[in-house]
């Protein structure tokens, strides 16, 4: 797809935006390994280049879109900058790897990680998409203003899938907060993606 072009596909798959209700559970999230000692690290978080006892070059390339976990993606400050006390709960939806979290009387978030669809493939249920440009990735923002339910999706183009991020206001109202928080978490996760 273009700039400024929404093509819908013949055979486009309908992803609509998911309200975040459930509970939360008690959980850990965990944490990014350590790098072995004597292993270069990426500059900018792409290719490392190591050379064994042998001699030999090896790759190591950053993590597929598949390997990403979704509770993972909001560390401590990030979920103190999206407004949430909590950690999230990993689920699935739709058959992808899904972070639900949900911040009482206030809103709930979901993060689902579709490395199968990419943003050429998706057909928003409902709401007008806005397109935009979210750091190195193309974004759409998909709402129903005219409604006004308090939800909002945000969905981010990454390699072949998608990584979206729904947004739902407890009180069903004020859409465009919705949509300013999924933007906010959109842009706090967006440098962690391929």
């Amino acid at each position: 797809m273009t700039r400024g072009e929404w093509a819908r596909p013949p055979r486009a798959r309908v992803l609509p935006a998911v309200p975040a209700l459930a509970g939360l559970l008690a959980g850990g999230v965990g944490c990014a390994a350590e790098p072995a000692q004597g292993q270069a690290q990426p500059a900018d978080g792409g290719l490392v280049v190591s050379s064994s006892a042998a001699g030999e070059t090896r790759r190591h390339a950053e993590p597929a879109l598949a390997d990403l976990r979704p509770c993972e993606l909001l560390g401590p400050v990030e979920r103190s900058t999206a407004g949430l006390t909590e950690l999230g709960t990993a689920k699935t939806v739709g058959g992808a790897p899904a972070c639900d979290w949900t911040e009482p009387g206030v809103f709930g978030l979901l993060i689902t990680v579709d490395a199968g669809t990419g943003l050429a493939g998706i057909d928003p249920a409902a709401g007008t998409p806005e397109e935009l440009e979210l750091g190195a990735h193309d974004a759409l923002l998909v709402a129903d203003r005219a409604a006004d339910d308090g939800t909002c999706a945000l969905l981010i183009g990454a390699g072949p899938g998608t990584v979206q991020v729904d947004v739902s206001n407890t009180d069903f109202t004020d859409t465009d907060s919705a949509c300013r928080r999924a933007r906010t978490v959109g842009e706090l996760i967006e440098p962690k993606l391929p």
